[in-house]
């Protein structure tokens, strides 16, 4: 594991899409659909995108999750942050028991995707934690844990200060599982 570097797995800043923490939804669905177009074929698709401040900074990631949640302003009320609520004990009845108590999704889509297309990515973004981030020099065995004690997709990716690429979850899995196979187990 310490003969591979974040840097031979991670993908480049460059080659994924970055907004400004300004822009719409709807400019980071337009702008993630183009880097999905752009991007290497044979990878896995992009499915966040980074979120950059005046200074051109990344100061954060806007994941499929977090457009999805943006459809429904009402999210925001629950405390929709606490991630994954089943896993408090939560029964599936009571989670959907909430789609009626809180009238979520009571507009049609139309008119959902037009206001969630307006809103501000800052408002739903997720700015990352200190264990969000790996150096381009650090080796696999690093970036698994971080990926598996913090159940992150990604990590952003340093050189210095500065943020080189992004570490995603599918490519070490994809590393892992090729080196499984030639392992003939």
């Amino acid at each position: 594991m310490k003969s591979f570097k974040v840097k031979d797995l991670m993908v480049p800043r460059a080659e994924y899409a970055v907004i400004s923490e300004d822009a719409s939804i709807y400019e980071a669905v337009l702008a993630l659909e183009k880097a999905q177009q752009e991007f290497d074929q044979t990878r896995y698709r992009h499915r966040a995108i980074l979120v950059e401040d005046k200074s051109q900074k990344i100061v954060g990631k806007l994941g499929q999750l977090d457009i999805l949640r943006s459809l429904e302003p009402k999210y925001q009320e629950m405390s929709a942050d606490t991630p994954g609520m089943a896993k408090f004990g939560f029964s599936k009845k009571f989670l959907l028991s909430m789609l009626e108590n809180y009238k979520l999704f009571n507009k049609p889509l139309e008119d959902l995707c037009k206001k969630a297309g307006q809103e501000k990515v800052v408002k739903y973004m997720h700015r990352p934690t200190e264990g969000e981030y790996i150096d381009q020099d650090d080796s696999l065995d690093k970036a698994i844990h971080l990926l598996v004690v913090g159940h992150h997709q990604s990590l952003l990716v340093t050189s210095g200060q500065e943020i080189v690429g992004l570490l995603r979850m599918t490519d070490v899995f994809a590393a892992v599982f090729h080196a499984m196979k030639e392992c003939a187990l």
